[in-house]
C-alpha cells in the first residue's frame, strides 16, 4: 500500500465517570476525515493505549474503522509489543479489522540494529497486513541509522515509518535522499513537518492535527505542488501551534485545547498522565 497525507492518531476521550465517551470518539473521528485527514490512527501513545482495557481497544478499532470504511480513508492500528512472539500474534488479530498496523521498534529490549532487522523481517512474513515502522528512540532508548531503515523498507511487507526521532539529524536527511521503491516516511514530530515534506517526506502522523487538519492536509498539497513561499508561511504558523500542543506530556494539552473547544466532554486522561495545567491550555489557544 501508499501510505500519504496527514494521519490523525486519535485521543481516547473519557466522560465524567472516567468510561471512553464512545460518540465524542466517533465525532472526532468524522470531523478530521471531514476537513483532509487521509487516514486515522487508532491505539496510539496518543490514545493513551496502555490504559485501556483490551475492550476497549476493540471498540475503538470498530468505531475508527467503521468510520473509515464510511469516508473511504485509512485505518493504521497500534500494535504489538517489544516481543516479536507476542507482537505476530497482535497483528494476526487485525486481519479484516486494518489496512495497516503501527509497530514501534522494540523498547527496553533495546535489541542491536540487526536484531531490529531480525524482529521486522519475521514481522513481515506472518502478518496480514502492511507495517508501519515506528521509529521513536526517545521512547525506546534505540536508535534506528538510515542504512537499517533502508533495509526495512525493502522487506516486502513494510510500507513506511512513522519518523520520530526529534528532530531533523543526518540519518533524516540520508534516509530521504535515497528510499526504497513505494517506501512512505511520515513524519512523526509535529513540529518538524514542514522540514521533512521539503525534503520528500509523503505525509506525517501528528497529534496536534487534530487540530487545524485541512491547513495540515494543505501543507503536504503545497509542498508536493512546489509552492515554496506558500508552504513555509502555513509550515512556520503550524509549527509554532504544534510546539505548544506539546509543553506538557501528549495528549494532556492537546485534550485540555479540545475540550476547551467543545469538541470532547472533558479534559481527563488516565493515572498515570495527569491533566495540562491552565497556563499550557491557554498558551496553546492563544496560537490557534
Amino acid at each position: 500500500m501508499t501510505l500519504s497525507g496527514i494521519h490523525v492518531p486519535l485521543i481516547t476521550p473519557f466522560a465524567e465517570d472516567g468510561e471512553i465517551a464512545f460518540e465524542a470518539l466517533e465525532d472526532l473521528a468524522r470531523s478530521v476525515l471531514d476537513d483532509g485527514a487521509s487516514g486515522l490512527v487508532a491505539l496510539g501513545t496518543t490514545a493513551e493505549v496502555a490504559t485501556l482495557a483490551e475492550e476497549e481497544r476493540r471498540a475503538v478499532i470498530e468505531i475508527c474503522g467503521r468510520v473509515c470504511r464510511e469516508r473511504g480513508a485509512t485505518l493504521t492500528v497500534g500494535a504489538g509489543s517489544a516481543d516479536t512472539r507476542s507482537t505476530a500474534d497482535a497483528l494476526r488479530a487485525l486481519k479484516g479489522e486494518a489496512d495497516a498496523a503501527l509497530v514501534t521498534v522494540p523498547a527496553f529490549v533495546r535489541p542491536s540494529e540487526a536484531g531490529v532487522l531480525a524482529h521486522f523481517t519475521a514481522l513481515a512474513e506472518q502478518t496480514p497486513v502492511p507495517l508501519v515502522v515506528y521509529n521513536i528512540p526517545y521512547r525506546t532508548g534505540q536508535s534506528v541509522g538510515a542504512a537499517t531503515l533502508r533495509r526495512l523498507g525493502e522487506l516486502p511487507m513494510v510500507a513506511g515509518v512513522k519518523h520520530a526521532v526529534g528532530g531533523v539529524d543526518l540519518d533524516t536527511v540520508a534516509l530521504l535522499a535515497d528510499l526504497p521503491a513505494d517506501f512512505a516516511v511520515l513524519a512523526g514530530d509535529d513540529p518538524f513537518l514542514s522540514a521533512l515534506l521539503a525534503l520528500g517526506a509523503s505525509g506525517g502522523i501528528l497529534a496536534s492535527a487534530h487540530l487545524r487538519t485541512g491547513e495540515f492536509a494543505e501543507l503536504v498539497q503545497a509542498w508536493r505542488a512546489g509552492e515554496v513561499e506558500h508552504a513555509r508561511a502555513l509550515g512556520h504558523r503550524l509549527s509554532l501551534m504544534s510546539a505548544a500542543m506539546f509543553a506538557e506530556p501528549n495528549p494532556t494539552v492537546l485534550k485540555g485545547v479540545l475540550h476547551a473547544r467543545g469538541r470532547i466532554p472533558t479534559a481527563a486522561v488516565r493515572l498515570p498522565l495527569v491533566p495540562a495545567s491552565q497556563a499550557s491550555i491557554e498558551a496553546a489557544l492563544r496560537t490557534l
